[in-house]
């Protein structure tokens, strides 16, 4: 027992330490980019491909939205780590007062959080006094284990970020492709099938890396994007240019 208690120990006085492996692990941001990125263009170049039979203009139209699609899509990404930073730290400066000014009520809230785990009696009273006995190791650990927060790193803002736009970038060009070597017509089945396949694909991929059942996973990524993509093509079909005889 007494060893099991100096492991607990030993990991609550490392708690606010990083997992070396979530900072490197990108999959999210991948899949973040390139889905949005190919959905979106593919619906752009799927309605303006229905009215008109101008491979030009569906090249002009989908090269538009992909650039102004990667470059948006990197800029919320950015935007939006700076936002997690911000709100993980004015949470923290908000517990550290907490702890400050009530601090009998956040041991009770601590203590109860591992009563909670199956601790009890020495082994609780242990735990508890540990996190409590240093207030930084105190607010980690309520932050982890209260509002399941963990610090993001301002400085990987740009590095997603840059991700994102890239994946969204090349995501946008796969549907894209067609149209530089084939008539619309043909172009359209050729984009929607290879856009399902890439979807599957990354889905699969998904599940297989995380969990999940990697085909059931791929098939709902090619059906829910596909679908969603087609939504652009019916709007191309009610404002389909008339044909000049």
């Amino acid at each position: 027992m007494q060893n099991e208690i100096g492991k607990l120990i030993e990991q609550v006085r490392l708690h606010d330490h990083h997992d070396p492996h979530h900072g490197e692990f990108f999959l999210s941001d991948v899949i973040l980019g390139g889905q949005d990125g190919l959905v979106n263009v593919l619906g752009v170049i799927l309605g303006v491909a229905a009215a008109t039979a101008d491979s030009r203009i569906v090249i002009a139209a989908g090269l538009a939205a992909t650039f102004a699609e990667s470059i948006s899509m990197g800029a919320v990404a950015y935007t939006s780590k700076l936002a997690e930073h911000d709100l993980y730290h004015s949470e923290r400066e908000r517990e550290h007062r907490h702890i400050h000014f009530a601090p009998d009520v956040e041991i009770e809230e601590i203590r109860e959080i591992y009563r909670k785990k199956g601790f009890d009696g020495e082994t609780l009273d242990k735990i508890v006094e540990v996190i409590t006995s240093n207030p930084d190791v105190w607010v980690n650990v309520m932050m982890s284990e209260e509002f399941q927060l963990t610090p993001p790193e301002k400085s990987k803002a740009f590095r997603s970020a840059l991700l994102v736009g890239l994946s969204a970038l090349i995501g946008s060009l796969i549907p894209l492709a067609p149209f530089f070597f084939l008539n619309v017509s043909i172009s359209i089945w050729f984009a929607v099938v290879i856009a399902a396949l890439t979807l599957f694909i990354v889905g699969a991929y998904k599940a297989r890396v995380t969990v999940g059942k990697p085909f059931r996973s791929g098939m709902e990524m090619a059906v829910i994007g596909t679908v969603s993509a087609l939504a652009g093509y019916v709007v191309g079909l009610l404002f389909k240019a008339p044909t000049v005889p």
